[in-house]
């Protein structure tokens, strides 16, 4: 035996390293039944595989220009990352985007901006934009809500996101008064740190299920009880990322934790179908909506991604005949989200939000119905400029899912679906959770918020208006190939907003009804940015 450790101590290392590569080269050529190239060109073939898997990376910080990435370019990624860490997200030296492509969008500024009085509530919160509208209050709901913040959490799930995503995303929101949705993974506790509620009840009604899995109104009522940040409930028809397709939570991933917050057992995978139990046309999903409203005394609407549209009409039709229904829709644009889905429903089915909206929206509008209802926007549109043109289509409000990631530290590493998000957002890792500093994260997250809605105010009062909700369709134009056949929304999608009752800023922040704890004269926590210099580095 010592022969045999003295002959080993006496090979030099780069006898080693070619012993290892003869190996390889063996297993490559003899044993591999799998791959290929590995056996036609053993050896250097695992460079190849290498540098596949590091190719997303490369292309990102290396190949990719600032403008060419999807879904969000660097450009966009930069803008919420600076304004998350509250320093300076201008730019100098003009555009560097091609004005003239198509879809481009050009918002008309007034030739004298609006000018706010002296004693403007504004003047003393440059960030205060609430929603013009109030949930629940056409259909006189016992508690109506009017969203404090135009700009809100979209509906992720603990689950989908790790705790500490979903901590800072709550605290965040707290500070900065919005709302989160829950997503249908139901209400756990790092949702109830503060922050206005939007319970999502998706397929599965996790959280508020019997026993064989159907919806329990038993549960729902008591939940809604106990916890009063509560402020509306959401029901999911379909998500952007996956319309129409249900999904399969397997047992391995259902720990103690998940199956106290979803009330489902232990040890079994746990179906979430594509469709709901409950009803099975829209005459029985109204009949639920407003048994659901009457029972918990909450704004309750429907969330969905558009495709056909004969049921859209139908919906209407019934609310125009009985003055039943939801009180808010939420439109979900097709391009996908934060929910995993394969690349057939993600790339192509439902409409982009631009289509979907306009055309649940003019059948709403064709039935008077426009202002019984607070339509929110889903589909990239966390960005002062987008906000802006969704505002002059007929948004009220709009929800961040995405924008909001980047916010808390996500760097589109679209790894959200295998468990291994580098940066703890989209995974349930432990280990890679732990970097995220919860404190830290939730300013942040107050700071994109905040900074959004001071820069959509701005480009508000440029154009002559007081609140967002006074932009209309002849306000914006788009794109349709050169400067000379660029048109306004009105003229492109062949519709005219219904315009918001509106009286002033002061009546928003007075309402009673206004949600996430805010009162008038309370400024927000964020301190001013200083922008002469247009330096980040310097900060």
């Amino acid at each position: 035996m010592d022969n045999i450790f003295e002959f080993l101590g006496n090979i030099s290392w780069w006898m080693w390293l070619l012993i290892f590569v003869v190996l390889v080269v063996i297993y490559d050529v003899f044993i591999n039944k799998k791959h290929i190239i590995l056996h036609n060109f053993p050896l250097v073939g695992h460079f190849r595989y290498m540098l596949e898997s590091i190719g997303p990376e490369l292309r990102q910080y290396i190949v990719a220009g600032n403008r060419e990435e999807l879904p969000f370019n660097r450009i966009e990624r930069g803008w919420v990352y600076a304004s998350s860490k509250n320093v300076n997200n201008y730019e100098g030296f003009g555009t560097d985007q091609d004005i003239n492509e198509v879809n481009y969008i050009f918002i008309n500024n007034a030739v004298i901006p609006y000018y706010m009085p002296h004693k403007h509530v504004n003047r003393e919160d440059p960030y205060f934009v609430a929603c013009a509208k109030v949930m629940g209050e056409f259909h006189k709901r016992r508690r109506p809500f009017r969203p404090a913040s135009v700009i809100n959490v979209s509906a992720m799930s603990f689950g989908s996101l790790s705790a500490k995503a979903i901590e800072s995303l709550n605290l965040g929101c707290k500070k900065a008064y919005a709302y989160h949705n829950t997503g249908e993974g139901g209400l756990s506790p790092y949702h109830k740190k503060g922050a206005d509620i939007v319970f999502q009840v998706g397929t599965g009604y996790f959280g508020i299920r019997n026993e064989d899995g159907g919806f329990s109104m038993e549960k729902l009522v008591k939940l809604v009880k106990e916890y009063p940040s509560i402020r509306a409930i959401e029901i999911k028809l379909s998500q952007g990322a996956k319309p129409g397709k249900g999904g399969v939570l397997p047992a391995s991933k259902i720990t103690k934790e998940i199956s106290e917050i979803r009330h489902v057992p232990m040890g079994k995978d746990v179906l979430s179908p594509p469709a709901h139990s409950t009803f099975s046309n829209m005459q029985e999903l109204v009949d639920w909506i407003e048994e659901i409203a009457e029972e918990t005394g909450l704004p309750v609407g429907i969330k969905a991604a558009i495709g056909k549209l004969d049921e859209w009409r139908e919906l209407a039709s019934i609310m125009a005949e009985t003055n039943r229904g939801p009180d808010f829709i939420s439109i979900d644009g097709g391009e996908g989200g934060t929910g995993a889905a394969p690349p057939s429903f993600a790339d192509h089915v439902a409409l982009p939000w631009i289509y979907g909206f306009t055309d649940v929206y003019k059948i709403f509008q064709a039935r008077d119905l426009a202002n019984h209802i607070v339509f929110i926007g889903s589909g990239k549109l966390g960005f002062p400029a987008k906000a802006a043109m969704a505002f002059a289509m007929g948004v009220d409000c709009i929800n961040v899912a995405r924008e909001a990631m980047l916010s808390v530290g996500c760097i589109q590493a679209q790894s959200c679906h295998t468990n291994t998000c580098p940066t703890g957002v989209a995974t349930q890792n432990r280990w890679l959770q732990a970097g995220i500093n919860v404190k830290d994260k939730s300013e942040r997250v107050n700071y994109y918020f905040n900074n959004f809605r001071k820069e959509l105010l701005e480009i508000t009062h440029a154009c002559g208006y007081e609140h967002p909700c006074q932009f209309t369709m002849d306000d914006v134009e788009i794109n349709l190939g050169d400067r000379f056949i660029a048109k306004t929304l009105a003229e492109t999608f062949m519709y005219n907003k219904t315009k918001v009752p509106f009286d002033s800023v002061a009546t928003l922040a007075g309402c009673p009804n206004l949600g996430g704890s805010y009162r008038k004269g309370k400024e927000t926590d964020v301190k001013e940015v200083e922008t002469e210099d247009t330096s980040v580095a310097d900060q």
